[in-house]
């Protein structure tokens, strides 16, 4: 069992209620084809709200791909909890975010998938010009490549090629319950104008 630092520290709540469709903002059809950039500070909703799209995914058929250091992965029963088909989940797990990255390259290349998710954390950051690649292969694919980072929201984006900047936090409501939200910060067609509020419940044993 874990311990009750690594529940809150993972981050990842499950919805009170059933898993509604994802709002016309956050959903796979909209961010197909973009670089999208969620962000987050500590203990924040970014893998439930991340989960979201996955489950999006997985309901369109979509094969799915999460990128991530092995340090940093996600609990899979909390995944699986909330909805996720992990059989039909691929999870890559590499040393370091820059392994991250060309792994994520090689993904979006094979055009395989719908959704690429590609953890980055505390010390994410991506050269210009493989931004540009990344990117590049998302828009030629048709593939929403999703960046997790952990950063302030006042801090800039990966850069000027992020489509999409949106900030994940979460805050308690009540005993086991919490409200998790979904900011947007940048949107080149939408615009800066929609929020997404999800209610959760912790995991066993946060309350």
């Amino acid at each position: 069992m874990r311990s009750l630092d690594a529940l809150i520290a993972s981050g990842n709540l499950h919805r009170a209620t059933p898993a509604p469709r994802a709002p016309a903002a956050w959903q796979l059809s909209e961010l197909a084809g973009r670089f999208v950039e969620l962000s987050a500070l500590g203990v924040s909703a970014s893998l439930t709200l991340a989960f979201g799209l996955v489950l999006d995914a997985q309901r369109q058929g979509e094969p799915v791909a999460w990128v991530t250091p092995k340090q940093q992965s996600f609990y899979p029963p909390d995944a699986a909890e909330g909805g996720i088909d992990l059989d039909a989940l691929a999870v890559v797990c590499v040393p370091n975010p820059r392994s991250a990255a060309r792994a994520a390259d090689k993904l979006l290349r094979s055009g395989a998938f719908g959704l690429v998710i590609l953890d980055l954390g505390a010390d994410g950051d991506l050269p210009m010009p493989l931004q540009m690649r990344l990117a590049g292969l998302a828009q030629k694919y048709h593939t929403a490549l999703v960046c997790l980072t952990e950063k302030a929201a006042t801090l800039p984006s990966l850069g000027s090629l992020v489509a999409v900047r949106v900030h994940a936090a979460r805050r308690r409501i009540g005993p086991d319950r919490f409200v998790c939200e979904l900011r947007v910060l940048k949107d080149k067609r939408r615009g800066p104008t929609w929020t997404h509020r999800e209610l959760c419940r912790g995991p066993a044993g946060l309350s």
